[in-house]
């Protein structure tokens, strides 16, 4: 009889704290997630057509993740990508390759995305720590694409390679301000209710075609001012390259770009995110 009322009092004990542990747990809420990332950034456009991944370059993030639930976040990031490519990387067309246009660009963005959880994403619980997402959102960025001359760095926006200085054809001035509509997806995994890893592709869309600096079509060079000392300008020497490895090819009016098509670029990273939590006082099961 002592046997059986021991182990009935035992046997309550241990209901009563599994019970005060699952209601502590379950006192632990998940209210978002503050990280950073670091992996590489790869341009598309004028220079890039086929979106070959063959020259990507250095990116990183970072952001605030506000959790609406298991499923639903919404994130503010920002990030900094560094882009560039080279008509010489386009052996396989004769006509870009002997274009021989290059560019450098510095991006720094800013966005507001939702994220969703294709599974239920509890950290801490082992049952819900891992599940893939997709992310969707808007924001702004800022580019000032550059080219080397003679060793020597060039900004292009301000040389006005296409005629934008002297008004050609109508032709404005681009702002270093665009618009981008960033579509994507990842994986993520909680190692504890602490901490989290992913990896995420992150793909924008611009409404700019000038992010290489190549746009529309060659233009007169005699709208090119001359330096004081009577020599070609930057902006000329800049805006049809093909004479330093051929004939020059940059007639008036001949496809220099493709105008119809805007740039885009892509991330690609490996996330770490810190989990905020906040706690209520649990309660005893009776």
């Amino acid at each position: 009889m002592t046997k059986k009322i021991i182990a009935a009092v035992a046997f309550s004990v241990g209901v009563f704290f599994n019970g005060n542990s699952l209601n502590a747990q379950n006192a632990v809420t998940q209210e978002g997630e503050f990280g950073f990332g670091i992996g590489a950034g790869h341009y598309f456009g004028d220079l890039n057509t086929r979106a070959r991944l063959n020259r990507a370059k250095i990116a990183g993030t970072i952001f605030f993740r506000k959790n609406m639930g298991n499923y639903i976040a919404v994130r503010i990031g920002a990030t900094f990508a560094q882009l560039g490519y080279s008509d010489q990387y386009n052996t396989y067309n004769t006509v870009m390759y002997s274009r021989n246009l290059s560019f450098n660009s510095k991006v720094w963005e800013l966005t507001l995305q939702g994220d969703f959880n294709f599974f239920r994403f509890m950290p801490g619980d082992p049952a819900y720590s891992f599940t893939p997402y997709i992310t969707l959102g808007g924001g702004v960025f800022s580019y000032d694409p550059y080219a080397y001359l003679r060793g020597e760095k060039v900004p292009l926006r301000q040389e006005g390679t296409e005629g934008q200085n002297a008004g050609y054809e109508g032709r404005k001035p681009y702002s270093s301000m665009a618009i981008c509509i960033p579509f994507g997806a990842g994986v993520k995994y909680a190692f504890n209710e602490k901490v989290n890893i992913a990896f995420e592709v992150l793909h924008r869309f611009t409404n700019t075609d000038y992010l290489d600096d190549v746009s529309k079509t060659y233009v007169d060079p005699a709208i090119f001012p001359l330096n004081q000392d009577g020599s070609i300008s930057n902006a000329q020497l800049l805006h049809d390259r093909s004479y330093e490895i051929g004939e020059p090819m940059g007639i008036p009016g001949r496809a220099r770009g493709m105008s119809r098509q805007k740039d885009q670029f892509v991330t690609a990273m490996i996330h770490l995110t810190f989990n905020l939590q906040s706690y209520k006082c649990p309660t005893v099961q009776k």
